[in-house]
């Protein structure tokens, strides 16, 4: 018989459905199915759908691969350093404005064909739209700020790869 859980604090509990809930939202904007997500990451959509409740008794291996799956990095950090100042957000560097207009990025503009009216998006709409279609990407014919765009997306946003 397999040993018992340990016990969970709440604030653990809680920093466990964060966890889950970070993922999922990173799996829905990308609008990838939990069935792909749960292949990607090696496991059940059963185990999968445990991760995003953040349920305590899934082993931390699978909270690893499902937000690897969807490019995502788990990373530890002491809270102490935060407060000092010495950890730096990821977006303070970002090479990419709030919104991006289409008109700027012709490779996305051609992927937005179906968003009729919309002239901007969001980063993440951005970086999930060349993930979904990257098979329609020409990627010769990238032009340099827009390769620029992409890699910036992928570094800053998708953990440094991007989900092709």
């Amino acid at each position: 018989m397999p040993a018992a859980a340990p016990p969970v604090t709440k604030p653990a509990a809680i920093k466990l459905a964060a966890l889950g809930e970070r993922i999922r939202s990173r799996r829905k904007a990308l609008k990838v199915s939990a069935v792909d997500a749960a292949e990607a990451a090696g496991m059940s959509r059963v185990t999968l759908h445990r991760v995003e409740a953040g349920e305590p008794s899934v082993a931390m291996a699978a909270y690893i691969g499902a937000a690897t799956a969807v490019g995502l990095e788990l990373e530890l950090v002491d809270p102490r350093e935060r407060s000092r100042g010495k950890r730096t957000n990821a977006r303070e560097g970002k090479s990419f404005p709030a919104r991006i207009r289409l008109a700027d990025y012709p490779q996305l503009q051609r992927l937005a064909w179906q968003l009729h009216g919309v002239t901007t998006l969001t980063p993440e709409e951005a970086l999930g739209l060349y993930e979904r279609n990257w098979r329609h990407v020409d990627t010769a014919g990238l032009a340099p700020a827009e390769r620029a765009l992409v890699n910036a997306l992928v570094q800053q946003l998708g953990g440094g790869r991007l989900l092709v």
